[in-house]
């Protein structure tokens, strides 16, 4: 699997596209666009690559694509057990940042939106208390026809301009600009720990992955990423151990296991060094805000 060029097909009804999407899972493929993507995650959770910055994704999330953005949902392994009454949803929106012309997207008063739409190059998470606004107008969105369509649009990326506390998701470091086959490769590096992460993962079998010799993998990860391997494994560990105190059915200990850790120490150690919280209290301010 390499980050595919996702062709969003045009409609001669409409400039620009939204949808409402329930599906068994989504979207188990690494890929990009030209167009910016504006999804509202009504039901669903898992693993979210956005550039390369790897989070838990679950209901609720809004977020803000850029143009060309590789981004890469993988919901859980239960999704993709054929459960007829587990599904994934979302509304999503795709459309080019100039769909509107050039010269209105360069006119003074929409300049804050202009500068969103940049600053998505690097992924944007909708904070929360613009959240209720959003949702609101996307659906109302989804379900409209003519220039109301462009408007309410318009009105979307105004609110989400306004957001004093947007999270930016991936580093400025980040970059495309790789050959076809490092792109080729570094895919098969995401979907193949995201499949495995809960075992112990060896530097041959990856590099075997990757197609590179085990002695130079980090090197070339790191080169191509930013990232050194081994933290882009604990971020994903982590990420699900998170998941799994949220749903408070294991022990702190069972669930340093079950996220493919071997010790307790090294978990602490991780847990709090990505989130900042030790275990225990990220699991009792998630109860705290419930």
């Amino acid at each position: 699997m390499k980050p595919t060029l996702l062709k969003i097909n045009p409609s001669e009804y409409y400039s620009f596209s939204i949808r409402h999407d329930v599906v068994p899972y989504f979207y188990d493929k690494w890929h990009y666009h030209p167009e910016a993507e504006l999804i509202y995650i009504k039901e669903g959770n898992g693993t979210q690559f956005i550039g390369d910055s790897i989070e838990r994704f679950k209901k609720g999330d809004i977020l803000l694509i850029g143009s060309n953005l590789p981004h890469y949902w993988r919901c859980d392994d239960n999704y993709f057990q054929n459960n007829p009454d587990l599904n994934a949803e979302a509304l999503v929106s795709h459309f080019l940042p100039n769909f509107w012309s050039d010269t209105f997207i360069n006119l003074p008063e929409n300049k804050k939106i202009k500068e969103l739409l940049i600053t998505a190059k690097r992924g944007i998470y909708i904070s929360k208390e613009i959240k209720p606004k959003v949702i609101s107008l996307m659906k109302e969105l989804v379900n409209s026809n003519g220039e109301l369509r462009i408007i309410l649009l318009l009105t979307v990326l105004h609110t989400i301009s306004e957001g004093k506390n947007n999270r930016i998701l991936s580093s400025v470091g980040f970059d495309l600009q790789m050959e076809t086959q490092d792109k080729d490769n570094i895919s098969k590096i995401y979907a193949y720990c995201s499949s495995n992460f809960k075992r112990k993962i060896t530097l041959e079998e990856i590099a075997d992955i990757a197609n590179v010799s085990p002695n130079s993998f980090c090197r070339y990860f790191k080169t191509k990423t930013r990232k050194r391997f081994s933290d882009f494994l604990k971020e994903i560990r982590v990420g699900y151990a998170c998941k799994l105190l949220i749903d408070n059915k294991l022990s702190v200990t069972q669930v340093c296991y079950e996220s493919g850790f071997n010790n307790l120490t090294n978990f602490y150690k991780c847990f709090k060094s990505i989130t900042g919280k030790t275990p225990f209290d990220y699991q009792k301010n998630f109860e705290n805000k419930s």
